[in-house]
């Protein structure tokens, strides 16, 4: 199965969202102006209303917004993690016998070349299915040979008591990554921030029904906000796939690999 790339529907929802709030403006303009025709007015409780909705609205997007950009953060912070995980238990390998070394260290490099594979290769999430399979079964491996290399003769007394948890926060740090690509807002939160821009359109519209002429200049202003706004955080929300990217943190992960000599 084929991830749709967030880039594509960022942009089929703003390109909606630009038009929805476009017809909402003018939607709302035209039911001001037959409320005006029958009544002389459109209500003194218009203002107030409007007023309470696009605060509304404002709290929503800053909500979104400041949710997106903490995960965007976070998923940079869990790279280096990682990084800095792998490095000492790579350091950490020195402790065991210098005839178990050669092979575990050889599993440990195709270890993390394969973690740096698994993002490389998005959005394929059948090839990212595969390569996290593949990093478990190397995870297996570098386990096994270094719970045999503690236990022989020359090992170090204190080789296990460092390095298996150095290991294990190297291999803890990989759900965690994998937890963050899947950690999203309910879709609830997004259909009600569109709904809202629509809502908040419609009540502007109606405002300015008493008003001479149809301002296009700032009602094209005002949808191409709401639609770039809402483009931007889905743009942040999956950093790896769109414009906004995270990728250039990954050569952390690319360097670490580089000293593992």
């Amino acid at each position: 199965m084929e991830l749709i790339n967030p880039l594509v529907i960022g942009g089929v929802v703003a390109t909606l969202m630009f038009v929805g709030v476009l017809v909402a403006l003018r939607l709302g303009r035209h039911i001001g102006e037959r409320a005006i025709v029958r009544h002389g007015s459109v209500g003194s409780t218009i203002g107030s209303l409007e007023t309470a909705v696009f605060a509304l609205l404002g709290l929503l997007i800053a909500f979104t917004f400041s949710g997106a950009l903490t995960r965007f953060d976070s998923r940079r912070a869990q790279v280096v993690q990682e990084a800095n995980a792998i490095g000492t238990a790579w350091l950490r390998l020195d402790l065991l016998p210098a005839s178990a070394q050669p092979k575990l260290r050889d599993t440990f490099r195709s270890y993390v070349d394969s973690r740096i594979d698994t993002y490389r290769k998005l959005p394929d999430l059948k090839a990212v299915r595969a390569e996290v399979e593949r990093s478990s079964g190397l995870q297996q491996d570098v386990w096994k040979q270094t719970n045999a290399a503690v236990r022989l003769p020359d090992a170090r007394p204190d080789a296990a008591l460092l390095l298996m948890p150095a290991l294990n926060d190297m291999f803890d740090i990989t759900s965690t990554r994998l937890a963050a690509t899947q950690l999203h807002p309910p879709i609830i939160i997004y259909a009600m921030l569109v709904a809202l821009a629509l809502v908040a359109a419609l009540l502007a519209g109606y405002q300015s029904a008493g008003e001479k002429g149809y301002a296009w200049i700032h009602k094209i202003a005002f949808a191409t906000i709401v639609a770039l706004t809402v483009y931007v955080i889905l743009e942040i929300e999956y950093p790896r796939l769109g414009l906004v990217r995270i990728d250039a943190i990954d050569h952390l992960l690319v360097d670490v690999r580089a000293g593992l000599k």
